[in-house]
């Protein structure tokens, strides 16, 4: 498929002149590189693309997308690579990712001043246009989260947290690639770009850098909120051994009391005194009281 960059994308049945956006699979790629005059030899495998990045050529610039799927984050990336020159762009996708990002362009977007880093510019725009609703959405899980653990500390709580930072963690990874494939854009090694366009480079990396402070702050929101969780659950293993200790606490005289009148000596006057049993009663039933009063004002209790 082919586009010329006009005011709006318009499709063309063969390579129109230039700027112009070329899109196709490996086999056509590899039927059809020859007449771009790329002056390089790419060798593509769409199954060996692990990041976003470009590479600047003698006189290309080529380079692989890895676009984190964002209804899926723990799923596989949609992968394509492209080469540009200074007459045009070609992405060679198998799974049609970019066909669609560009349809989506030729269906929303006119443009005064059409140029190809107007395009670029929008096609970059297009990869993260719904992520601050993304990261705004985290935040609203994660509130909720943190309600939800200073209330209980059920541990499913902390694997969504987990599953949230996970996602958070990809987004800033590619966030971080984006920055670094801009920059080389913005460097404009080649000339490729109009001088005065490549302020829509500038434009996005600026955006892109918004986003990954968010997601850097999304990510410290949830180690904080696993402290959260630890605190409560020492907090509870706390009160449990706080409860523990009173108890023993309260037995270890009665514990005394009754080893002691448990010893079988023969004369022991105690035994033979009608008040003995009721005043040993008396007297633990005071040290009862005596040590829960006592815990109580210590606001052990």
């Amino acid at each position: 498929m082919y586009y010329a960059i006009r005011e709006t994308l318009e499709n063309c049945e063969e390579l129109p002149a230039s700027p112009y956006i070329a899109v196709m699979n490996v086999a056509q790629w590899q039927a059809e590189k020859d007449s771009f005059d790329l002056g390089i030899d790419l060798e593509m495998s769409l199954s060996k693309i692990y990041g976003t990045k470009a590479e600047v050529n003698y006189d290309s610039l080529t380079g692989t997308f890895a676009i984190p799927d964002r209804g899926n984050l723990e799923g596989d990336d949609h992968t394509f690579a492209f080469a540009l020159d200074e007459k045009g762009i070609i992405f060679i996708d198998n799974y049609g990712y970019a066909e669609k990002v560009i349809q989506r362009i030729q269906r929303t977007k006119r443009w005064r001043s059409p140029s190809m880093e107007r395009f670029l510019y929008d096609f970059l725009e297009q990869i993260v246009s719904r992520d601050l609703q993304l990261l705004e959405k985290y935040e609203r899980e994660l509130d909720s989260l943190e309600d939800r653990i200073s209330e209980n500390e059920d541990p499913s709580y902390l694997h969504s947290v987990n599953k949230i930072r996970g996602n958070v963690r990809d987004l800033r990874i590619h966030y971080a690639q984006m920055i670094d494939f801009t920059q080389e854009l913005e460097e404009n090694e080649n000339g490729f770009f109009v001088e005065e366009n490549i302020r829509y480079f500038h434009m996005f990396k600026n955006r892109v850098e918004r986003l990954y402070n968010i997601a850097g702050y999304l990510r410290d929101y949830t180690e904080q909120l696993g402290d959260v969780y630890h605190l409560q659950l020492e907090a509870k293993q706390n009160r449990i051994m706080t409860v523990l200790t009173v108890v023993s606490t309260i037995f270890m005289p009665l514990t005394l009391i009754t080893g002691w009148f448990g010893m079988n000596f023969r004369y022991m006057p105690e035994l033979e005194s009608p008040w003995a049993y009721p005043i040993v009663i008396a007297i633990c039933i005071v040290i009862i009281v005596g040590s829960l009063i006592y815990f109580k004002k210590k606001k052990i209790l």
